[in-house]
């Protein structure tokens, strides 16, 4: 049951971050956002970075309940977790960018590969728990 609440704990944190806690960065990972608020030349790619924040803030909350679980059970936190940490931002920052630039994927889609991206983590995080 532990492992299942990691899980659930690791949803619920995609949850809180792609929803609430994205604020202004929804808006400035939109390139039109650039193009419409900031039109000059030296800003036409700073929606980059924006992508990078939030995937950067969306990698560690969804970790957070497994790197709890590490610490808390007194196993403390291993170059291994920086791996799948740095694999799921680039993932993300992709995926969004498919989603807010380039019009590919539609939210359910988005929300699929985030989904999943979650469920892969916990199934490793799992195997090598047990």
């Amino acid at each position: 049951m532990k492992y299942i609440l990691v899980l659930l704990s690791m949803v619920f944190c995609h949850i809180v971050d792609d929803y609430y806690l994205q604020g202004w960065l929804a808006s400035a990972k939109q390139r039109e956002w650039w193009e419409k608020n900031a039109p000059q030349k030296l800003y036409r790619n700073d929606y980059i970075m924006a992508l990078l924040m939030h995937s950067f803030s969306w990698s560690f909350m969804t970790m957070l309940p497994i790197m709890g679980f590490a610490v808390l059970s007194g196993g403390g936190l291993s170059v291994a977790c920086a791996i799948p940490y740095f694999v799921n931002m680039a993932i993300h920052a992709v995926v969004d960018d498919l989603k807010a630039n380039k019009k590919k994927i539609n939210l359910i889609q988005d929300q699929c590969v985030h989904l999943l991206q979650i469920l892969i983590t916990w199934g490793v995080w799992l195997i090598c728990v047990l």
